[in-house]
């Protein structure tokens, strides 16, 4: 059985601990249990346990010298307090001195169980924070990436907004190319002091999701608001207070929630699903959209006044191919990445013929397109440099006419070529140009979301 976690625990009432000794080895923990003091503290440090479950009353040394002890060395262990004092006076006392929790005797084990639990879940938490806070700081900066003029104008701009503060900021782009990246890289300006540098930042994608959950992610709900609705639910303008929230392909999004979206542009108050409470939202809203919103509103698609709304600080990214000056950058940038995370210190990088490839094809993938081929040399390629004849040919530019819609059909090479290879390979493409998102890439083929997963597992694509 694999181990929950390492538990201690330290009282002197032999049943006591023996009772719970033995049902904290069943529920799935390590346990180790001692009944004196004596050198308990050195037991303590040298197994290290994620958890002391400490009886106050000892003898000899006392609970409270014990916890005192603990928390004055350099261990992460929780303690929880073991008390018969049914004031729970000296427990406080005990939370005061850096102690968990604590349980009143006597107690069961379910009781016990669940505290234990709550603490493993919490630690676990603070520990995916810690990677995630570590992970965005090392990635997020050094991926929006560039010297073109085009970036270099968008950066400067960036800098602008974040200094000002902005409300509200519209970016517009091709699929791919790094509109999150940028979204990101704006909050982290924003909110870079350090009273503020772990303000949230949540995102959507508002193509997703049907209309109706759409509403609840973003607004929240009330308990019984609705069937389903069991218990009240913040939404994530809730959970975004005090930083962010990215509203990707806000374009997306139903002509009736843009309305409520613009109410809470301009009141920076909403109401949960069902509810009748004005919530204040103190949050910077960063839409995305990779469409033309203009011609959008000349279709009664988007409404005008939204887009108005959120013009003011209006960004738009250039594909790639606008921007070919930033590609050596890019691969230098991905291919130390991948390498790194691979372990393939074998791979040196590219010939110039084939850097000369990757420079004239026209990555309609953008930087998503470049960032996933880079992947594949890494994982795939066991040559020491890469070179034109590991290039895939529709970089190369073999083949690429029977991907080149000619008056509406597709033109068949001479040499002949797989429809499953076709086939995959146009799944790929618009699983790379929608961001993984199955819903949106089965509209991109324009077929069935059913018809697309039976496709991926057809050619055993994840």
């Amino acid at each position: 059985m694999t181990k929950k976690g390492k538990i201690f625990l330290l009282d002197d009432e032999e049943l006591i601990s023996e009772v719970l000794f033995k049902a904290l080895r069943n529920e799935g923990y390590d346990v180790m249990k001692e009944n004196e003091t004596d050198h308990a503290i050195e037991k303590i440090t040298a197994w290290d346990p994620d958890i002391l479950l400490l009886d106050i009353s000892m003898p000899g040394r006392s609970g409270m010298e014990i916890l005192k002890d603990i928390m004055a060395s350099d261990l992460n262990t929780q303690v929880v307090m073991l008390t018969a004092d049914d004031s729970a006076e000296s427990a406080v006392t005990a939370m005061k001195i850096g102690a968990v929790d604590y349980i009143t005797k006597p107690f069961n084990t379910d009781e016990v169980k669940i505290i234990l639990n709550n603490i493993f879940e919490k630690e676990a938490l603070k520990k995916e924070v810690t990677f995630l806070r570590k992970a965005y700081s090392d990635t997020v900066e050094k991926e929006f990436i560039g010297e073109s003029k085009a970036i270099k104008e968008i950066k400067a701009t960036v800098e602008k907004m974040a200094q000002a503060k902005v409300s509200s900021i519209l970016l517009t782009g091709e699929s791919g190319t790094g509109k999150e990246v940028i979204a990101r890289h704006i909050h982290q300006l924003m909110f870079s002091n350090e009273t503020s540098r772990y303000a949230p930042f949540v995102s959507i994608n508002c193509a997703a999701m049907p209309e109706s959950l759409l509403e609840s992610e973003l607004f929240g709900h009330e308990k019984g608001a609705f069937t389903d609705a069991k218990t009240l639910k913040k939404g994530l303008f809730e959970e975004a207070k005090g930083g962010s929230i990215l509203l990707d392909e806000i374009s997306e999004m139903k002509l009736s929630l843009q309305s409520k979206l613009l109410r809470v542009l301009e009141e920076r108050t909403l109401r949960r699903i069902g509810g009748k409470q004005e919530i204040q939202v103190n949050v910077t809203i960063i839409a995305t959209s990779n469409i033309n919103l203009i011609e959008a509103v000349g279709k009664g698609n988007f409404r005008q006044d939204l887009f108005f709304r959120l013009s003011p600080f209006y960004l738009h990214i250039p594909p790639l191919r606008e921007r070919k000056g930033d590609i050596p950058l890019l691969v230098d940038y991905f291919l130390s990445y991948f390498i790194s995370k691979y372990n393939k210190n074998t791979l040196k990088g590219f010939s110039p013929e084939a850097e000369r490839l990757l420079m004239n094809y026209n990555w309609p993938g953008n930087v998503r397109e470049l960032k996933n081929v880079l992947e594949r040399f890494v994982v795939l390629e066991s040559n020491e440099i890469i070179r034109p004849e590991h290039i895939p040919n529709w970089i190369s530019g073999h083949d690429t006419i029977a991907y080149s819609p000619v008056g509406g059909r597709f033109i068949l090479p001479e040499s002949g070529i797989s429809l499953d290879d076709v086939e995959k390979d146009l799944i790929s493409q618009a699983l790379e140009k929608s961001n993984r998102n199955m819903a949106q890439a089965a509209k991109l083929l324009n077929i069935t979301y059913d018809s697309f997963r039976y496709q991926l597992k057809k050619f055993g694509l994840k």
